[in-house]
């Protein structure tokens, strides 16, 4: 073997390796946007969820007489924010799951806000109704 060929660099990496790696996970504490941005939208599922199951109960007039078309209305519009922020999350993130870019939180935050506006939408065509 030539001493040239021992003591000659090795090649190097081909140009698309970086590409093939992938998006870095991001650090553990770290609050990123689209970590924020997730955790928003899943809180705006969660509160049109609850308020859409407590219109819904006073809609079939379980738990008083309050009227449930406020509250349904409530539902419709934070569960259609949570869904429209959880889907802009999700479409925006670079990794997948577990690398800390949200996309866990917003298809809870998709699921969570199409759960509130069904339910805000069945509470008030059950208040209409009445």
């Amino acid at each position: 073997m030539l001493i040239r060929t021992v003591l000659a660099a090795p090649p190097a990496a081909p140009p698309a390796a970086h590409v093939l790696a992938g998006p870095a996970a991001a650090d553990v504490y770290a609050v990123s946007a689209g970590r924020l941005g997730a955790v928003v939208a899943a809180l705006a599922g969660l509160v049109a969820a609850l308020v859409g199951r407590r219109a819904l109960a006073r809609s079939t007039r379980l738990l008083g007489t309050w009227n449930a078309r406020p509250g349904a209305g409530a539902a419709l519009v934070a569960g259609g924010a949570g869904t429209a922020l959880g889907a802009v999350v999700a479409a925006t993130a670079d990794g997948g799951l577990g690398t800390g870019n949200g996309l866990g939180g917003a298809y809870v935050a998709l699921l969570m806000g199409l759960i509130g506006t069904a339910l805000g939408g069945l509470a008030l065509t059950r208040a209409r109704r009445r």
